[in-house]
């Protein structure tokens, strides 16, 4: 994938990896093989996370990847939906609504946090900003 330019989803983070694992991951692995009764498609991912791993530290499961495999194994798995269910759940977005969630509450966090300490609100800078449009 990488010689046509194509990333995956859910893989790879900027400060991360294997010698410094993101400890939300490990949680939420740890909670889901305690508590969900199969994760298949999370086990699919952790797999593809050794190979993309293996070819740079970085390439691991991030957190988002880890939400959104968990949702669905949970959605499929938890025996609370049919499989039409549980595919309509995810064809109307639940999944694109639970990333804003979170990230919406991250961003009331910081911008409670700047307010708190007296500071303007903190701005990436754009030359180090990258977002890849989807092909």
């Amino acid at each position: 994938m990488r010689n046509s330019h194509q990333y995956i989803q859910g893989i790879g983070h900027r400060v991360k990896s294997l010698n410094n694992p993101d400890q939300r991951v490990t949680a939420l692995a740890t909670y889901a093989q305690a508590n969900f009764p199969a994760t298949p498609l999370f086990d699919y991912a952790r797999k593809v996370e050794k190979i993309t791993t293996s070819k740079k530290p970085n390439l691991i499961l991030n957190v988002d990847g880890c939400i959104a495999t968990l949702f669905v194994d949970l959605l499929y798995q938890s025996g609370s939906f049919s499989h039409e269910e549980a595919r309509d759940l995810i064809d109307i977005g639940c999944l694109n609504a639970l990333f804003v969630a979170g990230r919406s509450i991250g961003f009331i966090g910081h911008y409670l946090d700047q307010k708190r300490l007296k500071q303007g609100l903190y701005r990436h800078p754009w030359d180090d900003i990258a977002y890849m449009m989807p092909k």
